[in-house]
């Protein structure tokens, strides 16, 4: 298939005049653009940083207390078994 050709009346006229003040940006400087932008990439940084850390943290301890629910009626259990117990019997501190 051969390519299309392209139609010059096809190029798009601009009609707006664009206003005096907008058509001479103000020089950028570079130095500060560029210490802006990692200043601020820094400072994102720093929050998801935090914010991923409070995540961790909370799921730590949602697991820690999942552990605690599950094993602490066995440790009580145990614990007032060899409490109750009667001398010689149990650990054998009697």
């Amino acid at each position: 298939m051969p390519p299309e050709s392209h139609d010059p009346r096809d190029i798009p006229i601009l009609t707006d005049a664009v206003p005096e003040e907008l058509s001479q940006a103000a020089p950028v400087n570079i130095k500060d653009a560029t210490s802006a932008i990692v200043s601020e990439t820094l400072k994102l940084g720093d929050s998801l940083l935090h914010q991923a850390i409070k995540d961790i943290e909370a799921t730590l301890i949602e697991r820690v207390l999942d552990r605690l629910r599950a094993e602490l009626p066995e440790l009580v259990a145990r614990t007032l078994a060899e409490h109750t117990a009667k001398p010689g019997e149990g650990s054998g501190d009697g």
